[in-house]
């Protein structure tokens, strides 16, 4: 499984009063981050409706990383520890972050 593309989903409540801006700004900062271990940011989606279930998310997204191993590596860079999830953590109230892979046949 180390060598399997993950896809990680991001779901995402903003800070009223430019929590919204302020993740922006998280992103441009943190996307060097990801490029660098190979992965890449997928579209992004606002949630329009809740069908079944409950969900009042602001925005959700994949993140796809090569392997696992790639992911950790982005997590415990120390320069994007020290100077971008700062700018994370006072743009949100919660999220969720969850690690997904494509089904097998």
């Amino acid at each position: 499984m180390s060598d399997e593309s993950i896809y990680m989903l991001n779901a995402l409540w903003f800070k009223k009063d430019g929590g919204k801006e302020l993740y922006q700004q998280y992103l441009d900062a943190a996307l060097p981050f990801i490029n660098a271990v190979g992965g890449r940011k997928l579209d992004s989606y606002v949630p329009d409706r809740n069908v079944i279930g409950e969900f009042d998310a602001d925005l959700v997204f994949f993140i796809e990383y090569p392997s696992w191993e790639a992911f950790k590596e982005f997590m415990w860079n120390p320069d994007y520890r020290s100077d971008v999830v700062p700018l994370r953590e006072n743009a949100i109230t919660n999220s969720l972050l969850i690690r997904c892979v494509k089904p097998t046949a």
